[in-house]
């Protein structure tokens, strides 16, 4: 037989909690503290994201719904015009002539450096020590000269006099190169720039995907040959796979790089010959900093803010889908 204990508590005490339900609360209390730990560490970098990225952007955006030109920028006036800026840019047929040139050659630009990246790529896995370390050598110095000095080199290599493309091309026996201007008409200046553009950025692309090919087991390269799967078999089922995500974040770099490409354009011929050159980055110079009309320049610069985005929009999509970066 069990003795039952009555014990008193003295009148307005409460029980002592049980030792279980302490350990219950401390737990609650520490899953909560390694939830908030997280954010709490990341607290620093979005507020340097706030004050460098998301401030300014507000500032543009303010900007573009002002007319500030010299004269209100020198008065320190604030002249409101809303959304003038804006109707009286998307109302120019020559900025949709310019945007669908920007497109286009952006499209061109992304293509061909991805593709010249990834058969780069490839052929490094495939190549000597010897012979790759060479490779490799040539893509570090050809992506780390200056912009400027791989411009200014383009320049002779197409000079129409000097070049020394139009002198290999008539040796050759092509005779009609002799004197031609590689830059008389847009099409070939965007061509030129195209080329030096795709230069600089193919070793990027190259040392990127040639990282994730390095990381497939060769195992996995002999089991498709012991199945009997032929070069491209082999790559679509082996190599693809293990190179998708690195090629949509180099592709989605690309876009971003291209589409705002301003120094070789500028560089090269200003844009010229009679604007036909000329993408939207030039646009945005030419108003803003050459016009000093900063309003109707902010305008663009979110015109293009937003067709950035909607261009990019599905790699935005999958980031904010799997933070952990896994976009297959």
């Amino acid at each position: 037989m069990t003795a039952t204990a009555n014990v008193t508590m003295p009148a307005g005490e409460l029980p002592p909690a049980s030792p279980r339900a302490a350990r219950a609360g401390k737990r609650r209390r520490g899953r909560l503290g390694d939830r908030l730990l997280p954010y709490l560490l990341l607290l620093p970098a979005l507020a340097a994201i706030l004050v460098l990225l998301a401030w300014p952007l507000i500032q543009v955006i303010g900007i573009s719904l002002r007319k500030l030109d010299i004269g209100e920028l020198m008065s320190g006036k604030a002249v409101w015009v809303g959304l003038d800026n804006y109707t009286n840019t998307l109302a120019d047929p020559e900025f949709w002539t310019i945007t669908v040139r920007t497109l286009v050659f952006t499209a061109a630009l992304v293509a061909a450096t991805i593709l010249g990246g990834l058969l780069l790529a490839v052929l490094m896995r495939h190549l000597g020590p010897v012979v790759r370390t060479i490779l490799q050598v040539t893509l570090i110095l050809a992506w780390a000269t200056p912009v400027i000095a791989t411009t200014t080199v383009f320049q002779w290599i197409f000079d129409e006099q000097y070049g020394i493309l139009n002198k290999t091309l008539d040796r050759l026996g092509f005779s009609g190169f002799i004197g031609f201007s590689w830059f008389s008409s847009g099409a070939s200046t965007l061509t030129v720039i195209g080329l030096l553009i795709v230069w600089q950025a193919v070793p990027f692309v190259t040392f990127s995907l040639y990282a994730g090919l390095v990381g497939v087991p060769q195992e996995q390269y002999e089991a498709a040959g012991m199945d009997g799967a032929g070069p491209w078999q082999t790559f679509r089922a082996v190599t693809w796979p293990s190179i998708r995500a690195i090629t949509t974040m180099v592709t989605f770099l690309s876009v971003l790089w291209d589409f705002n490409a301003f120094a070789q354009i500028w560089a090269i011929r200003e844009g010229g010959p009679d604007g036909e050159s000329t993408t939207l980055a030039v646009v945005l110079y030419l108003k803003g900093i050459a016009g000093n009309h900063f309003g109707a320049a902010s305008a663009i610069a979110t015109l293009m803010l937003i067709l950035l985005a909607l261009i990019t929009g599905r790699y935005i999509q999958l980031l904010v889908r799997t933070p952990e970066g896994d976009l297959k």
